[in-house]
């Protein structure tokens, strides 16, 4: 039999504020929660925690962030008033006696009843639904409201009229009050935003360009990269293994079954053997494209699932492999490697092209898909567009991903009109949505 909704709302909170921590919680598993809860009860915090924690964490991280979540949803502070309720204080004043639920509360000194009418007014207020930090004052004038403040306050006022020493006491204690509902708010956003927040600021930085990035988001943006390069690894892997099974191969079932007179005991399947690209990166490290260059590597790097064969290069003035460095060492060290070696110099594409003619031309064939990463701005220097026609020749296609707006194509020193007739896909790329985009389309091209 269903629990009434006023006994399981705050489970139901609470589920949603452990959710947003991190814990993964399934319909089930908070219909087995509220059954335990309805035997334990919740007087004891300790046990019922314990419970929330057998029932809900799977791992032990997600039994920290549990615990974690518990406390602060769970709260309950004293409320620290000014002084201590005083006879007089209790006593309704001889000028006018204050009215409503908030002043008399104050006046006794009534911490529990307090936080009640703060948990009801902060249910009222939609407290639940606070999501930015901004929003911090907004929610604690609200809740200071619905419990009764204006009121209070215009009393305070007529009390200071009338030259009561009760108005000083009682704004002490809504000072404190104050401070004890901000608190309640901060909590309630630690709780209930976090999820949230944290959706919002990674959206946020995946639509950031990559070279306006602050050095304090990289480990954030780094831990982005991995999770959408696995999710599209795990996209199109599975799809592959799949399509291996293919139609049934009638005359090997056949074959097989001849010991049992043709019938198919074992059956055969024709397969079409569905390649991997081969993918061979170019990427300009100089100072103007040196930190897109940098998310690049380490989001191909991450692709290892669904990209079979990734060879690396980086140039700026020249042109060196940097395959073997990016796969023996930690890819945060290894770019710091590659980046001391021949990173933020000025770049010369003609030289590095042919460089690149004078030593891996051999490794470019029909199957392999040649992405470059550079602004095209060879400051001035000869192009040998020419070299990349005969890589174009070679290879299967040639993607050319430029961090700079399309308007600034050509402009000056750019030579990126002069590249782009040898070039099967050109894209704008600055940002990590734009980078996630161009390997999907990469990927869909191969399946």
């Amino acid at each position: 039999m269903a629990e009434p909704p006023s006994t399981t709302e705050p489970l139901r909170r609470f589920f949603a504020a452990a959710r947003g921590a991190g814990v993964r919680i399934s319909p089930a598993e908070s219909i087995e929660a509220v059954r335990a809860v309805g035997v334990v009860g919740y007087a004891d915090r300790a046990v019922l925690r314990d419970t929330l924690g057998l029932v809900l964490a799977k791992t032990p991280e997600e039994k920290a962030a549990l615990a974690e979540c518990f406390d602060l949803y769970f709260k309950r502070d004293d409320l620290d008033l000014a002084d201590e309720p005083t006879p007089e204080a209790a006593a309704p004043d001889v000028e006018g006696e204050i009215s409503g639920g908030l002043a008399q509360m104050l006046r006794s000194g009534d911490a529990a009843a307090l936080a009640a009418s703060m948990e009801l007014a902060g249910e009222a207020a939609g407290l639940p639904n606070i999501r930015f930090f901004t929003q911090r004052n907004l929610y604690a004038r609200r809740v200071l409201d619905l419990m009764g403040l204006r009121a209070l306050e215009h009393e305070i006022a007529t009390l200071e009229e009338a030259g009561s020493p009760e108005a000083a006491r009682l704004e002490d204690a809504v000072s404190a009050l104050r401070g004890q509902v901000r608190d309640f708010v901060e909590r309630n956003l630690l709780l209930f935003a976090r999820e949230e927040t944290e959706e919002f600021r990674e959206e946020l930085l995946k639509s950031t360009r990559l070279s306006n990035l602050d050095r304090r988001d990289y480990e954030r943006m780094r831990i982005l990269v991995r999770a959408i390069a696995k999710k599209l690894a795990a996209r199109y892997a599975r799809p592959r293994r799949r399509r291996l099974r293919g139609q049934l191969d009638i005359r090997r079932t056949m074959r097989r079954n001849m010991g049992w007179g043709g019938i198919p005991f074992i059956t055969a399947w024709k397969e079409k053997r569905i390649e991997k690209p081969r993918v061979v990166v170019l990427c300009d490290v100089s100072g103007s494209v040196a930190a897109m260059a940098q998310f690049l590597l380490m989001f191909l790097y991450a692709l290892n699932e669904a990209l079979a064969d990734i060879r690396s290069f980086a140039f700026a003035g020249s042109l060196i492999e940097v395959s073997d460095i990016l796969e023996a060492e930690p890819i945060e060290t290894a770019i710091a490697t590659i980046m001391s070696r021949i990173g933020f110099g000025s770049s010369n594409y003609g030289n590095s092209l042919a460089d690149f003619e004078d030593g891996w031309m051999s490794i470019v064939d029909r199957k392999t898909t040649v992405l470059i990463l550079g602004d095209a701005r060879g400051n001035r220097t000869d192009p040998r567009v020419d070299i990349l026609q005969r890589i174009s020749t070679r290879a299967k296609r040639v993607v050319w991903l430029n961090p700079e707006y399309r308007a600034a194509w050509g402009t000056g020193d750019s030579d990126m009109f002069r590249y782009a007739p040898h070039c099967q896909m050109l894209r704008a790329c600055s940002t990590l949505k734009d980078l996630e985009r161009v390997v999907t389309d990469l990927l869909e091209m191969t399946r």
